[in-house]
């Protein structure tokens, strides 16, 4: 391209956003994720990005700006695709090509990027913007939106909001209203509506209790908790905690999902109430996790896995009860307990698949069932329904023909679908879900994590060198380099009664992470410890070696 048509963004970018890190960034399975500093001249090109991807799939496409479960001095961004999922992975390497060029190859990019797509840049581009309560990401927004008025695209700022909302007013912008009004009060409606049908008039029931105890992990999900509990009233009695001011630096800190799930710990914040009923949301409000103690001061964690078995059993009765021929199926990663695996395969009897980490590996292979259940143990998931379960549920609901046991079954999987964020996983959404399913079979807590046991468990990490030199296969359950690795692993795990163990590098740092599940606490702590060793000695660790506990 001879005309040089974007040396205005060029020379843009040299004076408002130049590039002041010489270290590469990559794309991961969360979008960019770093130092918020480091930061400013990624949104800008990331701007550059979605004004061009809009006009690639002449839709609105998203741009959220959040490191999520992060400390506060982190932040990041995604782009989300027209329907509400992740970006395309095609585009990944081209925001990542795109973020790491020098400020004088940042105009060949873009005409690359141009002409191999033949895109017409007369097209109208509409990007949607959200952020989460991080001080940075007011500045990083401004960034973001000169990139995209740099190539004349439209941005629409949602300012402060949860990462699943813009997932959400993105796919309703693009469905023209058929999935949901695409505004703050449109998602709330559509969900409390939802949740209010299903819950009745009796909001107890049996052993459950409407009321609750919200961490909101000092972050966007503690704002957001209080429009919801504005309307949803006594049919769920929500007690919020942690919602520290912006700029406070809790935002994360000892509190949030990631803390209650990788500690196993009670989070800072939430007072101490014997048997009541928790959750912990993280700092962008996608993942949830359950927890409570009991009267022996033991604390219980209920992570994703349960969720995933709760649902999924749920909807399998309702499926049984309205005679609906649907094909249901739960989507896991390695990091799923072995315990619940089990109790999926031979209890539940519904097929289970295992999937690389990164919510979009989950969602696509979701989409191969009419109802496709999908959980991280982190507490990050949601239920996807094809064109086909949509439609055969909806007409379903609607035929008067059916005796009574079947038409409430058809109106309550119509109901759940309104209650639940498809889009990606939405922490508010999915407690709702859970919150409805509790209720309707009059459980509380306890009686819940008594379907199955869990195996012991305990994530690790190691810091290496390269993380790189750590590859895997088989949904991330082999390690394949270094060579001996894996040798030494299963040599290992065969010392313990139900031991399995697997690492998996970072996608953002030079760390290896370490899962372990064994019969006992104790063995489970060992056996974590001993493969951390391993790969410190095999894969080039630094700074001190793991410790292992004494017998």
């Amino acid at each position: 391209m001879t005309t040089r048509k974007f040396q205005t963004v060029y020379a843009f970018a040299r004076e408002m956003h130049p590039k002041t890190v010489k270290t590469d960034i990559q794309y991961g399975t969360a979008g960019f994720r770093t130092r918020a500093l480091n930061l400013n001249y990624v949104l800008f090109r990331m701007g550059l990005l979605a004004a061009l991807r809009a006009r690639v799939k002449q839709a609105t496409i998203g741009l959220m700006i959040t490191a999520s479960h992060n400390p506060e001095h982190d932040n990041g961004v995604k782009l989300v695709d027209p329907e509400g999922e992740m970006l395309e992975q095609s585009w990944e390497v081209l925001a990542t090509e795109l973020a790491n060029v020098s400020d004088d190859a940042l105009e060949t990019v873009i005409e690359k990027i141009v002409e191999t797509y033949d895109i017409d840049m007369n097209l109208h581009a509409s990007v949607y913007i959200g952020k989460d309560t991080r001080p940075s990401s007011v500045s990083l927004s401004k960034a973001a939106i000169d990139g995209i008025i740099a190539l004349k695209g439209k941005p629409l700022d949602f300012g402060i909001v949860t990462t699943p909302m813009l997932h959400y007013f993105v796919a309703c912008r693009n469905s023209n209203g058929a999935y949901g009004e695409p505004t703050e009060e449109g998602y709330y409606n559509k969900l409390v509506n939802a949740f209010k049908k299903l819950r009745g008039t009796q909001y107890d029931n049996d052993k459950y209790v409407a009321r609750l105890m919200f961490d909101g992990a000092n972050g966007v999900g503690a704002r957001k908790i209080k429009q919801f509990q504005e309307r949803l009233g006594d049919a769920l009695k929500i007690d919020a905690y942690n919602d520290a001011i912006i700029g406070s630096g809790k935002l994360n800190h000892m509190c949030g999902a990631d803390f209650v799930k990788v500690s196993q710990q009670h989070p800072e914040g939430v007072p101490v109430e014997l048997n009541a009923r928790c959750v912990s949301v993280d700092g962008d409000a996608d993942r949830i996790i359950y927890f409570y103690t009991d009267e022996n001061q033991k604390f219980h964690l209920l992570d994703g896995d349960r969720m995933a078995t709760l649902i999924a059993a749920y909807f399998k009765e309702l499926l049984t009860l309205s005679k609906l021929n649907l094909d249901l199926g739960i989507v896991q990663t390695a990091y799923a307990n072995g315990g619940s695996t089990n109790y999926i395969s031979k209890t539940l009897n519904v097929p289970v698949h295992c999937v690389p980490t990164g919510v979009k590996h989950l969602h696509h292979k979701a989409q191969e069932f009419d109802i496709g259940v999908y959980f991280e143990a982190n507490g990050h998931g949601t239920v996807i329904f094809s064109d086909r379960a949509n439609c055969s549920i909806n007409s379903t609901a609607k035929d008067d023909s059916l005796n009574e046991q079947e038409h409430n079954a058809a109106t309550t999987l119509k109901n759940l679908m309104d209650v639940i964020n498809e889009t990606v996983g939405d922490a508010i959404s999915d407690m709702l879900l859970v919150e409805t399913i509790l209720h309707a079979k009059g459980w509380d807590l306890k009686t819940w994590e008594s379907t199955y046991r869990d195996l012991p468990n305990r994530q690790l990490k190691v810091v290496v060198k390269d993380r790189t030199v750590i590859t895997t296969t088989d949904a991330e359950r082999i390690c394949v380099t270094p060579e001996s690795l894996q040798g030494e692993i299963n040599k290992l795990v065969s010392e313990y009664p139900n031991g399995r163990a697997f690492v998996r590098p970072s996608g953002t740092e030079n760390v290896v992470r370490v899962y372990a599940e064994a019969d006992t606490q104790k063995d489970c702590d060992i056996l974590a410890a001993k493969v951390a060793l391993k790969v410190y000695q095999l894969a080039g660790g630094v700074g001190d070696e793991p410790k292992i506990p004494s017998a």
